[in-house]
């Protein structure tokens, strides 16, 4: 499973979650997720969108 179908299934359990506590859960773990793919974009293409030599 690639990590933006982790994070579309995070979404989607958050939505249908019931009780607080278990949102809380999904988000922490969403946040968590979403921070890792931002971390592999980074590493990926940091040196594509890197800042102007100027």
């Amino acid at each position: 499973m690639s990590i933006d179908q982790h994070i579309e299934e995070l979404k989607a359990e958050r939505r249908n979650a019931v009780y607080p506590d278990e949102r809380r859960e999904i988000a922490a773990e969403l946040a968590k997720a979403i921070a890792e793919r931002d971390l592999l974009l980074a590493e990926a293409y940091g040196p594509f969108f890197g800042e102007p030599p100027f």
